[in-house]
């Protein structure tokens, strides 16, 4: 049984950074795709930021530059390093594990950035 479990969100004022964590279970990361999304109210989830089993990486424009993605495979864990947050990037976010023809989805941690 295949679990992702987020954590690391919370509240902080614009300008604060938050690392977040998706720490897997019941499968070896290291083979497989992994995001994380994001989603408001009435909005369509997002891909913020990706890494692929080779450690490739891409970012939604909003994000270059503010977030990192990274993954540790000795942890089975994947990390988002998000710094100078604005209230934009308030959101639920998501961790996602992707194979060819199927997918796994976290829970999801609230991010509110806000003064």
């Amino acid at each position: 049984q295949v679990q992702l479990v987020e954590s690391g969100g919370g509240s902080v004022q614009p300008g604060g950074s938050l690392r977040l964590s998706c720490e897997a279970s019941g499968i070896n990361i290291r083979f497989f795709f992994m995001g994380w999304y994001r989603q408001t109210p009435g909005k369509q989830r997002e891909l913020v930021a990706s890494i692929t089993s080779g450690g490739s990486t891409n970012y939604v424009e909003s994000v270059k530059g503010r977030f990192t993605i990274s993954r540790d495979n000795a942890k089975n864990t994947v990390l988002l390093q998000m710094n100078s947050l604005n209230a934009e990037d308030t959101a639920v976010y998501y961790c996602n594990l992707r194979g060819s023809t199927w997918a796994y989805w976290g829970q999801g941690t609230q991010v509110t950035v806000s003064s």
